[in-house]
């Protein structure tokens, strides 16, 4: 089984004492690769240089709407700066987040459109996290692009309707952990058999999100788990492990511009 964790971040502090351990483990279970996703400049910058030691290992590098009051053009510059290293293939993780309301909303919306800029000034794709925008998001979306759109919505989690209106767009689909999850993953096992294969990924959003069984004994997520989601995913798709973990890898790898081998 070859697999892809496209959303980790192992910048966290609760890898600081055995992050070496944390990287073994992925790669003695199948994850060859790992992104790991910037929420704001310090975090992009650990997560760049996490990269640049670890063979396997990417980066992206964003602000993440909670952080969008702290913001400014200078944070923006400087995350170019870092887009500059060869780990760099991604922008994010950025986009709209109108449930805990950490910042503004039109200070969210600003620096959304602003890294949307970025990002496509840099030729990166992107990492997009949101969270009951109320179809603002999208409507930034669609206002901002005249063509498909090169990014994963990071953690999906919403309808039917919502789902098509992403794939029209051309972003691919990221399922993390809660698909696992009895009660939490019900309306998530509904939407994955609707989503075209070749717009999956699989993602950890590691060190939260832990997926079941590792839940039961663990509370950290870690990369290595993404292959409980794999599982998962193929269990409900009904189609085999291995042959859905090779297209899945194939897909993330096309997202972000890596090469499979």
């Amino acid at each position: 089984m070859k697999l892809f964790d496209s959303h980790s971040h192992l910048d966290d502090r609760a890898y600081e004492k055995d992050l070496d351990s944390v990287i073994n483990r992925a790669k003695i279970a199948g994850v060859s690769k790992i992104m790991i996703v910037g929420i704001d400049g310090k975090s992009s910058a650990k997560a760049v240089k996490i990269a640049e030691e670890n063979s396997g290992c990417y980066a992206s590098v964003g602000v993440h709407p909670h952080d969008a009051k702290e913001c400014s053009d200078r944070t923006v510059n400087f995350l170019k700066d870092l887009s500059e290293s060869h780990k760099v293939k991604a922008w994010g993780e950025t986009g709209l987040d109108f449930n805990r309301m950490f910042s503004p909303q039109d200070v969210q919306e600003k620096w959304f459109i602003t890294q949307l800029e970025a990002a496509d000034e840099m030729g990166l794709p992107l990492i997009f996290h949101e969270r009951e925008s109320n179809g603002r998001f999208l409507e930034i979306l669609k206002s901002t692009f005249n063509e498909e759109i090169k990014g994963v919505m990071h953690c999906f989690s919403g309808n039917k309707k919502e789902l098509k209106e992403c794939l029209d767009l051309g972003l691919y689909i990221g399922i993390t952990g809660i698909v696992t999850i009895m009660s939490r993953g019900a309306d998530l096992r509904n939407i994955v058999p609707l989503i075209p294969v070749e717009r999956i990924l699989v993602e950890t959003d590691a060190p939260y999100l832990t997926p079941s069984p590792e839940k039961n004994n663990i509370r950290r997520n870690e990369p290595a788990f993404v292959k409980s989601v794999l599982l998962k995913v193929a269990e409900i798709r009904k189609e085999d492990p291995e042959e859905l973990s090779l297209k899945i890898f194939e897909n993330t790898c096309r997202l972000f511009n890596i090469s499979p081998f």
